[in-house]
């Protein structure tokens, strides 16, 4: 199966109603109940065009989006997540931070992707050394990895004085699809907005190599191929979450399978 999918669509589109789509609507009205919870956190101009993109994914009720003078951070790293939730707050108007954590797997491609966009860059120091020791250890690193990074992105949210931080974590929805955490309110904006990862691939130009992990993650596998039933796992929990299609997550299986 050849891993680059192209869709139909030939320009990026902006995000859709979800019009009838029972489990989508489900999810976006738990997600109403979560930005509730934080109201306060972030303040009402926040509040309010995070609502209105609700609003706009539920009903098609179109909003202003002219700039706020709202900053966000969001965890870039130059792959589609990142780069549709950078085009989608973008869009609504917010003062978009792309933060990029230097990481020594990063391909040249990513780089030039995060320079383009703007992106600041920050290093997480002891990162190799976690990682190299996770590998000695045949155990998982993507946990690890995950943790270093956000870590290193609150850390400049928080120093730079800006309360809300934005990921492309396409699962986390329901009441951990935007959450307070100490300084900082987190906005996984794809799961927020019920987005999948077909919507993601057209939102960004209708292109996208499936192919799963980094090349650190490669080496992982080869160093302990067990560790690939972690990563079937994650692909199968987005799978039954509808953030995957079956011919996008069998894609990404059989990838993690011949690495």
């Amino acid at each position: 199966m050849a891993s680059l999918i192209n869709f139909l669509a030939a320009k990026p589109s902006m995000i859709k109603p979800v019009n009838d789509d029972p489990i989508k609507r489900y999810r976006l009205e738990y997600n109403l109940e979560a930005l509730e919870r934080v109201r306060e956190l972030i303040g009402g101009t926040a509040y309010s065009r995070l609502r209105d993109l609700l609003e706009y994914r539920l009903h098609g009720k179109e909003f202003e989006r002219s700039p706020i003078d709202v900053k966000v951070v969001l965890a870039f790293s130059g792959g589609s997540d990142s780069r549709a939730a950078l085009s989608i707050l973008t869009w609504a108007g917010f003062n978009v931070v792309p933060v990029t954590v230097k990481l020594p797997q990063m391909s040249e491609k990513a780089v030039k992707i995060a320079a383009s966009s703007g992106a600041v860059f920050v290093d997480v120091p002891g990162y190799l050394e976690s990682m190299q020791k996770q590998v000695e250890k045949k155990a998982p690193i993507c946990g690890r990895c995950h943790s270093m990074v956000m870590e290193a992105v609150e850390r400049y949210a928080v120093e730079n004085g800006i309360n809300l931080l934005a990921t492309g974590d396409l699962l986390s929805s329901g009441l951990i699809s935007i959450y307070g955490k100490g300084e900082l309110v987190t906005l996984n904006l794809p799961a927020f907005l019920a987005l999948d990862k077909a919507e993601i691939i057209d939102l960004i130009g209708g292109k996208y190599d499936l192919t799963f992990g980094c090349p650190l993650l490669w080496e992982a596998f080869r160093a302990a191929p067990g560790l690939k039933r972690f990563s079937v796992q994650r692909v199968l929990r987005e799978l039954r979450a509808r953030a995957l299609s079956p011919e996008i997550a069998e894609a990404l299986i059989l990838d993690i399978l011949r690495r």
